[in-house]
């Protein structure tokens, strides 16, 4: 066991969110580990034409301010996702708001978009600019806006530039009413408002690819509705899923009736299931990111055969380290290899046939 996971061991003795804020100070002070994201050749790929040294990202939730991406780059991450960021600062939902699930290996959280808004996070994307690596930056509203799809144009205005990629985050379920964009009439007004202003943005920096963070609550009409407008508004792809308002029977742990979105093992099967419903119902016409429940290289090939052509975590990590990376990584590798897959994208929605 490395150092660092002895340290991320440590912090879980200590208040979650407290733990997470001391992992973020470390992380920028220079202590985070070191891999190399492209040790692995057969794991080079795309992402909606981005090329990235492997699929196994970051989701967004862990750096919420763009405060490290860099450090996660370097611990061995093909892709970051920052965020979610809100045109405002705003502290979130009322504190205890974050519940390890242990005995679950699963998180409850209810932080409700706590961020220092998009002046600061825009800046700290700008000042990495020249750097390597692929950064993406994920976007919501205001709790007490009284214009959501006004803050998620001046977001994606905002960020545009400056991202590697971009995420309207319409999923979360600890702002109320948020959810209410998934349905076909909202998403259809949101969807149409961003495509007109990214017109004048791609001409002046350049295309950058846009993606919808969906949730894993969907039934198959909604699915087959949210795909068809994903591409009929030319969003290159949809990142599936955020938390899960769900609580499985089988949790066992004392927060299990915490209010919020619970993620880790117990969203892997729901989440993949939802991933498939996607990739069948979009044909090609939109790219898939897979995130929920994904701890080992095993379940990481099980999203990308499943239909993702980049996978995230973030609770896995949280619970059992940074080590993580680096493990699943090369086991990812000795799968694909195993299995006869000559790259990721070879593998890609390889059990839908």
């Amino acid at each position: 066991m490395s150092v660092h996971d002895l340290a991320a061991r440590a912090l879980r003795t200590v208040d979650p969110e407290r733990a997470h804020r001391l992992a973020l100070l470390g992380l920028k002070a220079g202590l985070g580990p070191r891999t190399d994201s492209a040790a692995w050749p057969i794991l080079r790929t795309t992402l909606a034409g981005i090329e990235l040294p492997n699929p196994l990202g970051l989701a967004a939730g862990f750096d919420k301010d763009a405060e490290a991406p860099d450090a996660m780059l370097r611990a061995g991450f093909g892709l970051v996702e920052c965020g979610t960021v809100t045109p405002l600062a705003q502290s979130g939902n009322p504190r205890p708001r974050l519940f390890r699930l242990l005995p679950d290996a699963a998180v409850i959280n209810r932080m409700g978009f706590n961020n220092r808004g998009l002046d600061v996070f825009v800046a700290r994307l700008r000042a990495r600019a020249h750097r390597p690596g692929v950064v993406g930056a994920n976007i919501g509203a205001n709790k007490d806006s009284p214009d959501r799809l006004a803050d998620y144009e001046r977001g994606f205005c905002a960020v545009y530039q400056h991202a590697a990629y971009v995420v309207v985050n319409v999923s979360s379920p600890n702002t109320p009413g948020l959810r209410g964009l998934q349905e076909r009439d909202a998403l259809d007004a949101l969807l149409s408002r961003l495509a007109v202003v990214r017109t004048p943005l791609a001409a002046a920096h350049g295309r950058r690819p846009l993606f919808l963070k969906v949730a894993p609550d969907l039934d198959e009409p909604a699915v087959v509705e949210i795909a068809d407008l994903v591409a009929g508004h030319g969003f290159e792809g949809i990142i599936v899923s955020n938390t899960t308002i769900a609580r499985p029977l089988s949790l066992k742990s004392r927060h299990r009736g915490e209010a919020g979105g619970l993620s880790g093992r117990p969203l892997f099967a729901p989440s993949t299931e939802i991933l498939r419903q996607f990739a069948t119902a979009l044909n090609g016409r939109a790219t898939l990111i897979g995130v929920g429940g994904v701890s080992s290289g095993a379940e990481a090939l099980a999203k990308i055969k499943a239909g993702a052509s980049a996978v995230q975590l973030y609770s896995a990590l949280a619970l059992q380290g940074p080590g993580l990376i680096a493990q699943i990584l090369a086991n990812l590798a000795a799968r694909l290899e195993a299995e006869g897959f000559a790259s990721v994208s070879e593998a890609v929605g390889a059990d839908l046939a």
